[in-house]
């Protein structure tokens, strides 16, 4: 075990690789954690930090959850892996089974996998394979969202829209095209709700029309994107861009790694908008990050065309090592189990409400909030120098990224951009516990404010 001393070592530390960091910066001044209990975090050196955004969207139901952690144990007396090319396992054909009764019919197949990417890559193989199978073999094309994010992966990374995330990987493979966000507060289309009958969505139809949608396989979006600061589309906009699936027969995929699992105020953000996708695609709270775990889950229509005589070859051509993992199974069986037998996604609901009412009062102290949306506990807040003229912030100050910065310094962890902030705290956080990260969360504020 290396010492405190040598963990801050650059010349230790220079071995490792953070995402999305600099690491030239990073070995200079360290944030390393070493244990974490309930809502918190705490570093080499005992400092506790109030976990504002779950890990990252991830820590539904706690850290040192005792319910998972003694499942995990047990399973590892009895089996931590089972080889997928030749059978199943209990765990997994368990979990797949709960999944299947909790997500919204027809969604009834379920592909357990390790991590997000994979699961959005599954559902765009899967849906290229389906239409080959289904005697339409020149639907190959799939539409995102610019300032989507959908994993890591060349396949996921493809259909990601993020600017900074895409461009140092191009070129892409063929077949992936992108039309503008939904971003009531900046429009791209420089129109304002409700006057504009949500032409983001109607937008959709012509791009189809345009690109043929006999060539058009697949609409991914995230019921509510992130990496564009917590984007929240008006009511109607996902019933239309189902309506638009069904009309040119495209399948429409839910990317639901953030929203899903409670996060919204129901289980699914597929309940939330009353919107049910083809494919639904799931991660990170799935097993609240006690082990890498994420699940495709597809409805009884595509199901049908990968089922048959073995002599067809129709199956799902497409699998992974980790896939169906009995130990992360058992994660996942424990973790959901905690959200549905303490309804944590009802106690979620209310402390979002708590959460929100915080964040209203910081806007009107502060007056430099533009926006603040969100549904049950995911909130993030758009940051304007001008809020009724929504001028932003000048580029260079970067006032979300510095709120951020203090906050952390402080003992609070946040999502922070440089034009905004979020917060998602596990769903077990109590009243106090809102209550102290918006404390530090408003002292931050006034402290970049008076610098």
């Amino acid at each position: 075990m290396l010492s405190r001393a040598q963990l801050k070592d650059p010349d230790v530390l220079r071995h490792s690789v953070l995402d999305f960091r600099q690491m030239s910066a990073f070995v200079q001044d360290p944030l390393i954690f070493e244990r974490a209990d309930g809502v918190c975090y705490w570093d080499i050196d005992d400092k506790r930090y109030y976990d504002g955004i779950s890990g990252i969207f991830v820590v539904a139901v706690g850290h040192g959850n005792r319910r998972v952690i003694e499942a995990m144990t047990a399973q590892l007396e009895r089996m931590a892996f089972a080889p997928p090319l030749t059978g199943a396992n209990t765990q997994a054909i368990a979990f797949s089974k709960l999944l299947a009764d909790i997500t919204p019919e027809p969604l009834n197949t379920v592909k357990l996998l390790s991590s997000g990417s994979e699961a959005t890559e599954t559902a765009m193989k899967l849906a290229r394979q389906f239409w080959k199978q289904s005697g339409t073999p020149t639907k190959y094309k799939v539409i995102s969202r610019y300032y989507g994010y959908h994993g890591a992966t060349l396949g996921a990374l493809s259909a990601t829209g993020t600017p900074s995330r895409r461009v140092p990987f191009e070129p892409y493979p063929a077949g992936f095209l992108h039309v503008p966000t939904v971003h009531c507060y900046r429009c791209p289309y420089g129109r304002e709700y409700p006057g504009c009958g949500v032409f983001c969505a109607e937008f959709l139809r012509q791009i189809i029309e345009l690109e043929g949608p006999e060539t058009v396989s697949a609409v991914i979006v995230e019921p509510i994107g992130n990496t564009g600061g917590i984007l929240v589309p008006p009511p109607e906009y996902l019933p239309i861009l189902r309506r638009i699936c069904d009309d040119y027969d495209v399948l429409l995929i839910f990317d639901e790694m953030i929203t899903g699992m409670g996060r919204t105020g129901c289980m699914f953000a597929a309940q939330t908008f009353g919107v049910t996708p083809d494919i639904l695609c799931l991660g990170k709270g799935l097993s609240s990050g006690y082990a890498p775990l994420a699940a495709t889950i597809w409805s009884d229509r595509i199901q049908e065309a990968f089922w048959g005589p073995a002599e067809a070859g129709i199956e799902f051509g497409h699998g992974h090592t980790y896939a169906g993992n009995p130990l992360s199974a058992t994660a996942g069986l424990a973790s959901v189990a905690e959200i549905l037998e303490r309804d944590l996604i009802a106690h979620g609901r209310e402390i979002g409400a708590q959460l929100y009412a915080r964040l209203s009062a910081m806007g009107e102290r502060f007056g430099i909030f533009g926006e603040v949306r969100g549904k049950g506990l995911l909130w993030g807040v758009e940051l304007a120098q001008d809020p009724a003229e929504k001028t932003p912030f000048p580029a260079e100050r970067r006032i979300g990224k510095r709120i951020g910065a203090v906050a952390q310094e402080k003992g609070l962890i946040i999502r922070h951009d440089p034009d905004w902030f979020a917060l998602a705290p596990p769903l077990v956080t109590g009243e106090d516990e809102i209550e102290a990260m918006a404390d530090i969360l408003e002292e931050s504020i006034e402290q970049v404010l008076g610098e």
